[in-house]
C-alpha cells in the first residue's frame, strides 16, 4: 500500500511542479492543465501503438505540453483574454484534439504493449526487488526534475520570470516583455504536467479523454498541503520539495478514502467532495495561521 501511495504521489508529483510554476510563481491560474495531463497520455500511448522508442515518446509528450501552454499564453497576451478564460479555451479544444490523437477512441488500453516502465522494469528485475522497481525509479526522476526546475529559477530568466509574478509592473518598468515570460512559464509548466500525464497512463494501462477531469484540483490542492508544511520560505528548493511532498500527501488522503471510506459510507463518487473540502479546510487554517502571526506580532510591538 505505502509503495502504491508513494509511486502515485510522486508521478503527480511532477504535474504539481507545473501547476506550482503557473499558481505560485507566475501568478498565473491556468486551467489548460485538464487538457494537457490527457495530452501527455494521449501522444505517449500513441507512441507506444506505433512501436517508437519510449524516451522519444516521452520528449514527444513534453513538446505537446509545451505547445498547449503556449496557445493559452498566446491567447491570453494578445487577444487580451483573462487568464482563466484562456486556460478553459485551450482545455476545451484540447478534448477534441486528445481523442483525434488516440484515433476517434475515448480510452486506449497499453496493457498488451511494452511500455517504458515495463521496459525499466525488465532492466532493474533482479537487481532491486520487483515491488520497489518503479518507486525508485519514480524517486530517482521526480528528483532530477526538482533540481532541473531550482535550477532554472536560479538563472537570470528564472529569477525575472519569480519576479513578474510578484510585481509584473516592475519588470515592464525596467524594459522586459511579460508576454515573453508567460509564455515560457507556462510552456514549462504545461510541458512538466504533460510528462505527468505521459507517465500516468503507462502506470494506470491506459489513456483516456478523461483522465485530467479535476486534476488541476488535485495539483491545487497537493501545493496547498506543500505549503502548509512549512511556515514560510522564498527558497525555490524547500518549496519544490513540499510540492512534492504535499502530492504525496494528498495522494495517500485520497487512497485511504478510496479504500476505507466504506467505513463512513463514502463511495468514489464522493472523491471530488473531500478535494473540495481538503481545499477549503486548508484555506481556512492558513488564514488563521496568518491571523495568528499578525496578532502575536502586534503583540511584540506593543
Amino acid at each position: 500500500m505505502i509503495e502504491a501511495i508513494l509511486v502515485e504521489g510522486l508521478i503527480y508529483g511532477i504535474m504539481v511542479l507545473g501547476v506550482f510554476i503557473t499558481f505560485r510563481v507566475l501568478d498565473f491560474p491556468d486551467l489548460t492543465v485538464d487538457g494537457s495531463f490527457p495530452l501527455g497520455a494521449a501522444l505517449m500511448v500513441q507512441g507506444i501503438m506505433l512501436g517508437m522508442n519510449g524516451w522519444l515518446a516521452l520528449l514527444i509528450a513534453f513538446i505537446g505540453g509545451v505547445i498547449a501552454g503556449v496557445v493559452t499564453a498566446l491567447i491570453h497576451n494578445h487577444l487580451k483574454v483573462p487568464n482563466l478564460l484562456a486556460g478553459i479555451l485551450t482545455m476545451t479544444m484540447l478534448y477534441s484534439i486528445n481523442i483525434r490523437i488516440l484515433g476517434n477512441r475515448a480510452n486506449v488500453p497499453v496493457l498488451d504493449q511494452e511500455t517504458l516502465l515495463s521496459d525499466i522494469s525488465n532492466r532493474l528485475s533482479g537487481i532491486v526487488p520487483d515491488e520497489y522497481i518503479l518507486l525508485l525509479f519514480f524517486v530517482v526522476l521526480a528528483l532530477i526534475i526538482k533540481l532541473l526546475v531550482d535550477l532554472f529559477f536560479r538563472t537570470d530568466l528564472g529569477m525575472t520570470i519569480g519576479a513578474m509574478g510578484n510585481n509584473e509592473q516592475m519588470i515592464i518598468s525596467q524594459g522586459i516583455n511579460p508576454k515573453t515570460l508567460k509564455t515560457i512559464g507556462l510552456g514549462l509548466s504545461n510541458g512538466l504536467v504533460a510528462i505527468s500525464g505521459a507517465f500516468a497512463a503507462q502506470y494506470l494501462g491506459f489513456a483516456d479523454v478523461g483522465l485530467g477531469q479535476g486534476i488541476i484540483i488535485s495539483g491545487l490542492a497537493s501545493v496547498m498541503i506543500g505549503e502548509f508544511l512549512i511556515m514560510k520560505s522564498n527558497k525555490i528548493g524547500v518549496l519544490t520539495l513540499c510540492a512534492l511532498a504535499g502530492s504525496i500527501l494528498f495522494h495517500a488522503v485520497m487512497y485511504l478514502g478510496r479504500y476505507y471510506g466504506y467505513v463512513i459510507d463514502m463511495t468514489p463518487n464522493d472523491l471530488n467532495l473531500i478535494k473540495g473540502l481538503l481545499i477549503i479546510v486548508l484555506l481556512i487554517i492558513t488564514q488563521a495561521r496568518k491571523f495568528n502571526m499578525a496578532t502575536f506580532k502586534a503583540m511584540v510591538q506593543k
